[in-house]
């Protein structure tokens, strides 16, 4: 099955000034775990016209990233542009770019493993009720979407980053692009709850998982809401916002997953071409969870597993089945 890694060393040099917990070595520690699970396969991508950007952020906020990422600054108190950023960002969305046109000529699963992070970037900044960018400055699974979409038509999103994907969320709110997103409930951005639908009813789906869901929860989610959507909506691409923080021992949310939901999640969707875009991740995620994503979707094989979901998901998968009923069979 065909399988490629869009990565340059340009994106090391979006950096911080001191110590930031979304730096250079996160990366380094995926390309290592790469490596060290033989699934390095690197192509070389190249930056995007800055007009690109536009297409999924204002003038205005492309201009503001453009002028602070001159020298070293912060947006907010959360997110940093330094000189090294500007660049970066262009070439994140090149790789993404790549990604989506490599999925769709050769099938398979092809990889942007790009900093900065975007998932959280709206097109004007901050994104729903969020405080800050969350470290992220453009949206590249928004773009990737976008340029799916103009290839592709029925393209699909899945973003499993332990946070909701608020900045793609309001982009994509009014687009035909349906948008499923599982993020720990009740965290940074406090956004992705049940009732948001988008603009057009049904394209916006959101699983807000109860605090120390492991992966009998979310398999359980994945079995009885992502996959029957997958099934019905029969996307000619996924894009998935990749992140891989709700790894148990990442510790920045509750969430207790392990290698059999990546591995699982990655297997299901064996069938259709992926456009994965790297975004959450620090340690441990990195180190197993990603290689293992990998691995299931290029194994191809399904596995039934059998799961004890606690009594919280079932109210919440059930409310979202409820809610998304009038749009979808389950």
């Amino acid at each position: 099955m065909a399988f490629s890694v869009s990565y340059s060393p340009v994106f090391l040099e979006h950096r911080p000034e001191n110590y930031h917990p979304e730096n250079p070595d996160r990366l380094l520690r995926a390309v290592n775990a790469l490596k060290k699970a033989s699934l390095w396969k690197p192509v070389e991508p190249v930056p995007v016209p800055e007009e690109e950007l536009l297409r999924v952020h204002s003038k205005d906020y492309v201009e503001l990233v453009k002028e602070r990422s001159r020298t070293f600054s912060y947006l907010d108190p959360d997110t940093y542009v330094s000189p090294g950023t500007w660049e970066a960002s262009l070439l994140a969305f090149g790789a993404s770019r790549l990604a989506v046109k490599l999925a769709l000529e050769r099938k398979g699963l092809h990889l942007a493993l790009v900093r900065p992070p975007g998932h959280h970037a709206g097109r004007a900044g901050r994104a729903f009720n969020a405080s800050t960018l969350g470290f992220c400055i453009f949206n590249n699974a928004a773009y990737a979407a976008k340029v799916a979409e103009e290839l592709a038509e029925r393209v699909l999103v899945i973003d499993f980053d332990a946070h909701h994907g608020n900045g793609t969320q309001e982009i994509l709110w009014d687009d035909e692009v349906v948008h499923i997103d599982l993020h720990e409930r009740d965290i940074y951005p406090w956004s992705g709850y049940e009732h948001e639908v988008g603009g057009k009813p049904g394209t916006k789906i959101n699983l807000p998982m109860p605090h120390y869901s492991g992966d009998d929860d979310y398999i359980y989610a994945w079995n009885e809401v992502v996959l029957p959507v997958l099934a019905q909506f029969r996307p000619k691409l996924v894009v998935i916002s990749a992140g891989f923080d709700g790894f148990l021992g990442e510790n920045l949310t509750t969430l207790r997953l392990s290698e059999l939901f990546f591995a699982y999640a990655g297997s299901t969707l064996s069938r259709y071409p992926l456009a994965v875009i790297f975004e959450g991740g620090y340690s441990i995620g990195l180190d197993r969870g990603l290689p293992a994503f990998i691995k299931g979707y290029l194994s191809g094989e399904i596995r039934e597993v059998p799961v004890r979901p606690s009594y919280e998901t079932l109210r919440t998968v059930a409310r979202v089945k409820e809610i998304q009923s009038e749009w979808w069979e389950f």
